[in-house]
């Protein structure tokens, strides 16, 4: 990348063919090659990690926190874990639950008006979530 201009230069490989375009055989074939396993644990783990910072777990927390935010995407998370977990094993869908539930509580945790039980972010999934 070029440092003044934030565009690649000439001599800098990149996912183009020539002409500067996009070489989608060769985007299409790597995004084949990775395994479905890997695709959805790799969507689960951005849901995950997005979440957190919407709960103000990260460093600076607060200024990111928005309980809304983590709401849906907590819910999404338990959406994709529970309808994956019996494709891709429970040595993946193991801690993924883990992480789920941990969201889970920390968004109880956090929220100033507490939702009913089986009624928190992605309960409907889940079920009823306890510490």
């Amino acid at each position: 990348m070029s440092e003044t201009s934030g565009t690649p230069s000439p001599s800098s490989p990149g996912p183009s063919g020539s002409g500067g375009t996009p070489d989608f055989e060769n985007l299409t074939r790597d995004i084949a090659d990775v395994p479905a396993v890997e695709v959805i644990t790799t969507v689960a783990v951005h849901l995950m990690s997005s979440a957190a910072v919407h709960l103000g777990l990260a460093e600076g927390g607060e200024e990111h926190k928005d309980l809304d935010e983590a709401r849906k995407l907590i819910h999404s998370l338990a959406g994709l874990v529970t309808a994956a977990a019996t494709e891709i094993g429970s040595y993946h869908a193991g801690p993924l639950r883990d992480g789920l539930k941990s969201l889970q509580l920390a968004f109880r945790e956090a929220s100033v008006v507490p939702d009913e039980p089986g009624q928190g972010p992605g309960e409907k999934f889940t079920g009823p979530v306890f510490g």
